[in-house]
């Protein structure tokens, strides 16, 4: 078995809010990001920016990471999350075309300088330690990592977290570990920690990640959506340590049924207007993967107000796990969602 290394729950638009931030530190995660933010809106005040890096007593590290393409803004914007930040992480990941067409995020793998000076910057104005996040490069005839990689870290930022794709791959193909294996090696003499990104979905593909990178941590994104629990469950399934589960002997279902619970209550416990944002795509993505979610999310999606949503996907997964239903398609949680949907839209 690989020896034990931190687990990092990765910076996600719509999934990595406080509550779940929260909720996947109870259920194994060692650290947690914000959302990633644009750093036009966080730069200009935006109420709605600043919702998504708001942090909680009992996050600790606070790490929230920003994005975007014009050098000032991400400067200041490093500036202002510094006075209340732990580290401040820096996006130069992000495939998805909104970002990417403002030369932001994965395109700036395609202009090391540019994206070098950014970092320089940063780390200037900053009060807290920098760290970043990467591809491999914008394609395969142009992975610029190695080069980038080994500037961040004469630098002297706090860690480099690479994912195992380019930015014209998006999230097709295949994880390239032995080019993170070539980062771990090639900013060692630095010592600056790399944290492998990509492919990461259970245990057998975290000690498999390991021994191919080397790398210092574990980042997982998409594997965590809808499933905090897999980070307990790495640990537990490779010993690494006396992981106390706090969903107990539960089955997948009766992991998420834990986890759903638990989130509408920290959702409710942090309370604000902004809390409750993500609950139904939360929601959507607790069904992913269980007999009957496909037919039941559409019942889910007709819930106008997301903080109604709670309680039939809690009737849903209690009934599955418990085995007095073999789908999700539940009666009873048909009926609460047909009640939900019909209180209307919430208004603030």
């Amino acid at each position: 078995m690989p020896e034990q290394v931190p687990l990092f729950l990765a910076p996600m638009s719509g999934v990595t809010d406080v509550a779940y931030r929260l909720l996947a530190r109870e259920a194994g995660a060692d650290f947690t990001s914000t959302e990633f933010t644009a750093a036009s809106g966080l730069s200009r005040q935006d109420a709605k920016s600043w919702a998504k890096v708001e942090t909680h007593e009992r996050e600790s590290p606070f790490i929230p990471q920003i994005f975007g393409g014009i050098e000032d803004e991400m400067v200041e914007t490093a500036r202002l999350l510094s006075k209340n930040a732990d580290t401040i992480d820096l996006n130069f990941g992000c495939p998805a075309p909104k970002v990417t067409k403002t030369c932001a995020g994965a395109a700036m793998m395609a202009d090391p300088d540019n994206l070098i000076y950014m970092v320089s910057r940063c780390i200037e104005a900053s009060e807290s330690p920098v760290s970043v996040k990467m591809r491999l490069g914008a394609n395969q005839n142009a992975l610029t990592v190695l080069e980038i990689a080994e500037r961040c870290a004469q630098l002297g930022v706090l860690r480099i977290c690479v994912h195992g794709r380019t930015l014209a791959q998006k999230y097709r193909g295949v994880a390239d570990w032995d080019m993170i294996r070539k980062v771990v090696e090639v900013v060692e003499p630095y010592g600056v920690p790399v944290i492998a990104n990509g492919d990461i979905v259970d245990s057998r593909s975290a000690a498999s990640c390991l021994e191919i990178t080397g790398a210092a941590g574990l980042m997982i994104g998409r594997g965590a959506i809808g499933d905090p629990c897999i980070f307990g469950r790495i640990k537990s399934e490779l010993g690494w340590v006396d992981f106390e589960a706090p969903w107990g002997n539960e089955n997948e279902a009766g992991q998420k049924h834990w986890a759903w619970n638990r989130y509408v209550e920290l959702v409710d416990e942090i309370g604000g207007p902004y809390a409750a944002r993500n609950m139904k795509q939360h929601a959507i993505s607790f069904t992913k993967g269980l007999p009957g979610g496909r037919e039941l999310r559409p019942h889910l999606h007709a819930i106008k107000d997301f903080r109604l949503i709670g309680e039939p996907l809690n009737i849903a997964l209690e009934a599955f796990s418990q085995r007095r239903h073999n789908t999700l398609i539940v009666p009873e949680a048909i009926e609460a969602a047909a009640t939900a949907s019909e209180a209307g839209g919430w208004r603030r």
